[in-house]
């Protein structure tokens, strides 16, 4: 299980600071209409994020992470993963989601990034990066091999090995990845052991692709949550390395 409904990001909020927000319907290349939600500093920003949710789609949690973002100046779109099978509108908490994501393609999820990608161009943010969770996080990765011309992309707790389908995933895939990997895992997430972080260290390693991959021992999948108050540390730890990733790289 990913986050539930009700989680917020462990990031406090920035009391005072000038951001909008709004709903957006976004149109990718193959036509696929579909929900996301961008939040923007009010001063000019020259840096951007795309967040990928995870398998629920797009809900409070990742709004309230745009948000989190475009407080500290990064404009910020998350979107939405089911605009081909679900529409575009807002969706109530019993939304049946997996019947969806079995429905999702690779190629899909990536033309839906790049629309993202566009619309934040077309403010002007010349430097982007994804930022994903879960499904986000393996999809995250491999945007970098998409064609979007990315500054790096960051994973929580992505699936980097083969995808239960057999699909090869960023390990397989490595050599296709152009811009720099964060990989934030959870030592103990019961569907990612160590063994699939290091073949991915690895084939990061062999492939030339700059990387840091980052497990936080003993901390359970979708940590990264206020109501993980356990994990406070490793949470604060794991979002201080996102903006200094983002930082290093916006120059």
């Amino acid at each position: 299980m990913c986050f539930e409904l009700d989680s917020v990001p462990p990031i406090p909020a920035i009391r005072g600071a000038a951001v909008s927000h709004e709903d957006l319907v976004l149109e990718a290349a193959d036509g696929n209409s579909f929900a996301a939600f961008a939040a923007t500093p009010d001063e000019p920003a020259e840096v951007g994020v795309v967040i990928l949710p995870d398998v629920r789609g797009l809900y409070r949690f990742y709004e309230e992470l745009a948000l989190r973002f475009a407080e500290r100046g990064i404009a910020a779109v998350a979107f939405d993963y089911f605009g081909r099978t679900a529409g575009a509108a807002k969706r109530d908490d019993d939304f049946e989601y997996m019947e969806h994501v079995e429905q999702t393609t690779p190629e899909g999820v990536q033309a839906d990034v790049g629309a993202a990608v566009a619309h934040l161009r077309a403010r002007g943010i010349r430097t982007i990066f994804t930022v994903g969770f879960c499904f986000g996080g393996r999809n995250s990765w491999l945007a970098t091999g998409g064609g979007h011309g990315l500054s790096g992309a960051v994973g929580f707790y992505g699936r980097p090995g083969e995808g239960r389908d057999g699909a090869p995933g960023p390990t397989q895939r490595a050599s296709e990845l152009e811009a720099p990997i964060l990989a934030l895992q959870a030592g103990a997430d019961q569907n990612i052991t160590a063994e699939d972080n290091a073949a991915f260290d690895e084939a990061l390693t062999a492939a030339g692709v700059e990387h840091e991959v980052v497990t936080y021992e003993g901390a359970p999948h979708s940590f990264f949550d206020r109501k993980q108050e356990e994990f406070a540390a490793d949470s604060d730890d794991a979002w201080t390395r996102v903006l200094a990733f983002i930082k290093a790289r916006s120059g």
